[in-house]
């Protein structure tokens, strides 16, 4: 079992220790969290100026605001004097400054110094040397973006065109219309387990028959073990009985009027490295965004996205929400059940993956890439 030889069917993961050891989580921190496009919160959540979240990323704390030319902005989480942290909560909002409860250091929403005590006897300090660490933003399908590196990858690249490239069309997502749809649910999930069995339990569904009958019954392909090759690209088609996405098979709300007619009465799945998943279907997009807080530990924010005028009617979304809830559920019980194992003397040199789930190991060999010197 934990010789080199394996069958043909078979090809070894990552080792246990990479779920399990803090020093393996730190690089990761810094290799892969601090170094790519990381999606932090729903623009719409920040549409006043001087609303904020706050959002870990990597390592760092990050401040996410709308100015008062309700610009979206990034900042660190740091006071500049000596470091404390300046907005404790995870979500607030300020009328027009950020102002350090430690010595009263303060920045506007464009993250400039403003004030500070005695800050007149110090004419010599540049308000912009002085202010908030910048962090770069950028916006897509509604949520915004923030990069740490000084030099980001593209955009465009690892952020678009990951989430296009197997869908075919280069335009098939825009006709969900993300960007435009409100949030009709939001559930958070804390879940103990690393966020790469997170990763993989999505990529694959192999496990799709054992835990995920409700699923299965709305996406007959889905019990097969062979659908979701990473991305379900070509749209899984709904069963004969179903009339929508939805826990009972009911018909769900009002289509989204971009979805075309080959995109209806289809599932389509996308999973944008490192952190995001996007769910597509006629009437909603589900969108995950993972938040690794320890090697043991992953914060999930699901939102359920619908037509305004949807959400606003009070129209029930009971039977939507509930489906992708369950499945959620399912899969981070099954994640949570994997996580002691990994240090396993059992799980030492990893497991396998059968011929369903080959496409995992490409997903390793991105992360060990990363991870190189």
């Amino acid at each position: 079992m934990t010789g080199t030889e394996l069958p043909a069917s078979l090809i070894r993961t990552l080792p246990g220790s990479a779920y399990t050891d803090p020093q393996a989580f730190a690089r990761e921190q810094e290799r892969i969290f601090e170094r790519m496009w990381f999606c932090t919160v729903r623009a719409s959540d920040l549409a006043a100026p001087g609303r904020f979240r706050t959002v870990q990323v990597g390592r760092e704390s990050v401040l996410v605001t709308s100015d008062r030319e309700h610009a979206v902005r990034a900042y660190l989480n740091v006071c500049r004097h000596r470091g404390a942290r300046l907005c404790t909560e995870e979500a607030g909002e300020v009328r027009r400054t950020f102002r350090c409860s430690y010595h009263a250091w303060t920045y506007g929403l464009d993250g400039r110094l403003v004030a500070a005590p005695n800050l007149a006897r110090m004419p010599d300090i540049d308000r912009t040397e002085y202010g908030l660490v910048p962090v770069h933003v950028r916006e897509w399908l509604g949520y915004v973006w923030v990069c740490l590196a000084a030099d980001p990858p593209s955009f465009e690249q690892d952020v678009i065109g990951a989430a296009t490239e197997r869908l075919g069309d280069p335009a098939a997502i825009d006709h969900y219309q993300a960007d435009a749809l409100a949030v009709g649910r939001t559930i958070r999930y804390d879940v103990r387990a690393n966020w790469k069995l997170i990763v993989e339990n999505f990529m694959e569904c192999y496990h799709c028959a054992t835990i995920h009958p409700e699923l299965t019954g709305v996406l007959p392909e889905f019990a097969g073990g062979y659908a979701a090759q990473y991305y379900v690209g070509h749209g899984a088609e709904f069963a004969a009985g179903a009339e929508g996405f939805t826990v009972d098979g009911s018909a769900g709300v009002d289509r989204i009027p971009g979805v075309t007619a080959e995109q209806d009465r289809r599932y389509y799945a996308v999973t944008v490295k490192p952190q995001v998943f996007v769910n597509l279907v006629p009437d909603h997009v589900i969108v995950l965004r993972m938040y690794p807080l320890a090697a043991d530990r992953t914060v999930v924010e699901c939102d359920w996205l619908f037509l305004p005028e949807v959400v606003d009617s009070g129209r029930d979304l009971g039977p939507s929400v509930e489906l992708f809830h369950r499945v959620n559920l399912q899969d981070f019980e099954a994640c949570e059940r994997c996580q002691p194992a990994m240090d396993s003397r059992a799980y030492r040199a990893g497991g396998v993956l059968v011929p369903s789930e080959h496409h995992i190991r490409s997903f390793h060999d991105w992360v060990e890439d990363r991870l190189k010197d």
